[in-house]
């Protein structure tokens, strides 16, 4: 094994287990639900709003959440927060299924993940040393690209073969198998907090360092707009007509691109001026969402589902290795809670878009619109954020 591969850690390969198995299972939870909601209700609003009642504790709780990452143990953090996403499971899997149970369940997974995600992703570099870091965050990728794979697949055949009960037991036998592996770990104390900072600290440091703004906020805007998974129910039962089973595997075409770009990333692909690729994939990520969006064909869905996965990816990868390496571990916690916040707003605010929009243009409408609103949006931050386009792994250039 390389001396420097991550995976001589211990702690590694306990934080890698628990990220895995929980994503696992929240990406097999996603399926179920979105099948249950529009089942019972033929709602797009009803679907979009799965993402509302998922973003409001990020934004509600995401910079506290960052102040305790960097203030209180990290791990322990990450032990209570699990715990509640096991109880949200036990309550779905056994409660009598309705929009509000799965609302509230929800809304309490969503909670214990605002204040787990600072907590868990500044770990990161506490268990490998800092020549590994950059191999265990594009491993990391990697392998939260399989769960998101092996999680919609599996999901949609679980949902097929034995209904939406079998997809809320195995969630939750991946939460508490996460629960295990955050218990397991010990990473390294992280350095102690500087007088007189504020749990305001992370928004300050974004705010100040523009390459990393704008890289935050270039990726929020686009999947604000371009993103369609919160409308694959209506594309597999109406448009598309290939049922569960094909909404599964619809859920995991963009993880399958991802995971393979990821592979790339770590093992092949070596990216000398990540801010021109950063540009074009979001671009190119705009417009295979345009042409998925008019497909009537399955195959063809899939094959630009895969290629919006592996853009996406290239995207993740460059941001997350950039607020790694730039951030200080002692406000690290805090300014991932804002790059939380990015991630919500955009994943989960996209999802409330998609419906909203949806209920007014039918969903080609919404798709459509999205990638084309993606493609501008480029265009503008190319022009807007000089720096981000000439970013170079040689150094920032936009301080």
């Amino acid at each position: 094994m390389d001396s420097n591969s991550p995976f001589r850690s211990r702690d590694y390969r306990y934080l890698l287990t628990g990220n895995a198995t929980s994503n696992l299972g929240l990406q097999m939870l996603n399926v179920a639900v979105g099948w249950d909601l529009y089942q019972q209700t033929r709602s797009a609003l009803v679907l979009g709003n799965v993402g509302f009642v998922q973003v409001v504790p990020f934004l509600l709780f995401a910079l506290l959440a960052g102040g305790f990452a960097d203030t209180h143990d990290r791990r322990r953090i990450m032990i209570l927060t699990q715990s509640l996403i096991v109880l949200s499971a036990v309550l779905l899997l056994v409660a009598p299924s309705s929009v509000a149970l799965i609302y509230a369940c929800l809304f309490l997974k969503a909670t214990a993940r605002a204040f787990q995600g600072p907590a868990r992703m500044a770990t990161l570099p506490n268990v490998v040393p800092p020549a590994a870091l950059r191999g265990a965050i594009t491993w990391h990728s990697s392998v939260h690209e399989i769960a998101n794979v092996s999680g919609p697949a599996a999901a949609g055949f679980l949902v097929a073969a034995a209904g939406s009960k079998a997809v809320y037991l195995a969630h939750f036998l991946s939460s508490a198998v996460a629960l295990a592996s955050f218990f397991l770990l010990k990473p390294r104390a992280i350095q102690a907090p500087q007088a007189g900072t504020s749990m305001l600290e992370g928004v300050r440091f974004v705010r100040d360092n523009k390459l990393v703004f704008s890289a935050l906020s270039l990726d929020m805007f686009a999947v604000l707009f371009g993103g369609a998974t919160a409308l694959l129910p209506i594309y597999a039962v109406d448009i598309l007509q290939v049922g569960a089973t094909g909404l599964g595997w619809l859920r995991a075409a963009p993880s399958i691109g991802a995971m393979s770009m990821a592979l790339l990333l770590a093992n092949v692909l070596v990216i000398h001026q990540p801010g021109r690729i950063l540009l074009w994939s979001v671009a190119g990520f705009g417009l295979a969402t345009i042409v998925f969006g008019l497909s009537k064909s399955f195959w063809l869905s899939m094959a630009m589902l895969l290629l919006v996965g592996a853009l996406d990816n290239i995207s993740v990868v460059l941001r997350h290795s950039l607020v790694q390496t730039e951030t200080p571990d002692w406000v690290r916690g805090r300014v991932l809670a804002v790059n939380n916040i990015f991630i919500s707003c955009s994943n989960q605010l996209g999802a409330v878009e998609s419906g909203w929009a949806a209920a007014l243009l039918g969903a080609v409408g919404s798709v459509v619109f999205g990638g084309f609103a993606t493609i501008a949006i480029v265009g503008f931050f190319a022009w807007r954020f000089t720096g981000l386009r000439r970013w170079t792994m040689a150094g920032s250039q936009s301080r």
